[in-house]
């Protein structure tokens, strides 16, 4: 017999039936494309309770969770210009993220593979399976922000000296599923 998962922890501002019904809260894993998707989503549908959560932070990059369920950790970022991530991967999750303002610069690689370079502009989603590795930075004037969504939740990154650095094989994590108390006791400790 399955177990129906039906649990879901929305941020305060978003915690609407229109996220309830994307969260999907009895989904298991996710995949690139179905993160892809509703990091698109939550972005084009969401966008004015999105800009009323948004703030800026001039020492890091800022962030609030939005949603978490077993199956799905979901994230809302901020970057002022200059502000950027190390490279890493996500540890052997599956990922996503959605451009929500702004515009963020994107180097990334897979194992063994060259490092390729993108813009991501207002609109623009990307999903990514779990031997991916990327840094991302805000090369512009103005903040961005953006929607990030990784499935399982709350996996750590592994992070790098440089891209150049990921190995030809990267080891994927077994695909981990804890339950909401146990996630929400870890989604303490974590960020982005």
């Amino acid at each position: 017999m399955t177990a129906t998962f039906t649990h879901a922890d929305l941020h305060p501002s978003l915690d609407v039936p229109l996220l309830r019904d994307v969260i999907h809260p009895e989904r298991e894993l996710w995949t690139p494309r179905e993160l892809r998707d509703l990091t698109s989503f939550v972005t084009s549908e969401l966008t004015t309770p999105l800009l009323e959560i948004l703030d800026f932070d001039p020492d890091q990059r800022w962030w609030a969770r939005l949603g978490l369920t077993e199956g799905v950790e979901l994230w809302l970022l901020s970057w002022l210009p200059g502000q950027h991530t190390e490279p890493h991967d996500h540890g052997g999750a599956s990922g996503s993220f959605a451009v929500l303002t702004g515009e963020l610069h994107e180097n990334y690689r897979y194992p063994a593979g060259p490092i390729r370079q993108a813009r991501r502009s207002v609109g623009a989603s990307i999903g990514f399976g779990s031997g991916r590795a990327h840094e991302v930075r805000n090369t512009g004037t103005a903040g961005a922000a953006s929607v990030h969504a990784y499935s399982p939740p709350l996996i750590p990154t592994r992070e790098y000296a440089s891209l150049a650095d990921i190995p030809s094989v990267i080891p994927p994590l077994p695909p981990l599923r804890l339950p909401l108390e146990r996630l929400r006791e870890l989604a303490d400790l974590e960020g982005p």
